[in-house]
């Protein structure tokens, strides 16, 4: 199989993972970044690529066909659109906009030009929440009620950017993708208690059209790292937490029901508790490969990118719920 040629924009500590992985999958001709430290950092590790500040230099190259964005979020949209107008494929960090509009317009013109958008929200592509998923479509839980996910931890603590934005778009892209539908509710809470303006923990509730509901605690000023999504369906439950080294899945034959002998009152049910096997395999590997299938036409290259734009969308009501909320 012919690799697919990419030049990379960003090379952060995030972006330094998404080049290893593009550089042993693909060939990665450009790296750019405006820090010549970096280029001196991390050069060896990628002998093959040429090195520039200028962004121009990948999108002249017809070589390339893909563009990794690895950024800081408010460049995502500009680059991203840029990349796409030059005719490449777009691989561009979580989220790929701050707002809606610009995000839509990312996915129109990926869909009249016929290319790969898609947004790296990594956790979709855990083999966790790929079980977790399965499970939610079988049927084995029952009809799922309600779903909540707690992303917490002691720093890192942000100046520019509060909880919603910096770890909420995870745990929203995994709900919007287990319940797959848009919510038609949404509000939330936050409190900025170390820099004024920036809500260094929040609290979200959305509620979607078949009447499930979620809800996301997002901090970085608690005592526990949690990285946790729980989904709780009228037959079974079932956790998904990250931060298990082996037991990354786990399902309660737990749920309520009514007694045919009582007047309708309810009980619990009580049953075995299970620890399905979920693969080792690296999560960002994945998603790096599943861009590159995307490239050479395997599967809906739209797909990802609308994804993406439903999580924008939700993200930029929920950050006006903040902001109301704020102004009381």
């Amino acid at each position: 199989m012919e690799a697919v040629t990419l030049g990379q924009i960003g090379l952060g500590p995030w972006g330094t993972n998404l080049a290893r992985n593009f550089n042993e999958l693909a060939r990665l001709k450009w790296i750019c970044d405006v820090d010549g430290k970096a280029h001196a950092r991390v050069g060896s590790r990628f002998p093959s690529t040429t090195y520039t500040d200028q962004f121009d230099d990948l999108l002249d190259d017809d070589e390339v066909e893909g563009i990794i964005v690895a950024t800081p979020v408010p460049t995502h949209a500009e680059l991203a659109k840029r990349a796409l107008l030059a005719g490449k494929h777009v691989f561009v960090e979580k989220p790929m906009a701050l707002a809606n509009d610009d995000a839509a317009e990312l996915v129109t013109l990926a869909e009249a030009r016929a290319l790969t958008l898609m947004p790296g929200h990594l956790l979709l592509y855990h083999p966790g929440v790929v079980r977790l998923k399965e499970l939610v479509d079988s049927g084995e839980l029952g009809d799922v009620l309600y779903v909540y996910g707690n992303r917490q931890n002691l720093g890192t603590i942000r100046k520019d950017e509060n909880a919603l934005w910096s770890l909420g778009v995870h745990d929203l892209s995994v709900i919007l993708h287990l319940l797959g539908e848009e919510p038609i509710e949404l509000w939330s809470r936050g409190e900025s208690f170390l820099k004024d303006g920036v809500e260094d923990v929040v609290f979200c509730y959305l509620r979607f059209p078949s009447g499930k509901v979620a809800h996301m605690h997002l901090s970085w000023l608690d005592p526990h790292k949690m990285r946790r999504m729980t989904v709780v369906g009228s037959q079974k439950l079932a956790v998904f937490d990250d931060m298990e080294l082996d037991r990354k899945l786990t399902i309660y034959d737990k749920a309520a029901e009514q007694s045919a002998g009582t007047y309708g009152e309810w009980r619990t049910r009580t049953g075995d508790i299970s620890s399905p096997f979920v693969p080792n395999d690296e999560p960002l590997r994945i998603e790096c490969t599943r861009f590159l299938d995307l490239v050479r036409g395997d599967g809906d290259r739209i797909a990802p990118a609308r994804d993406g734009l439903a999580v924008v969308r939700a993200l930029e009501q929920l950050q006006a719920s903040l902001e109301s909320k704020r102004a009381t």
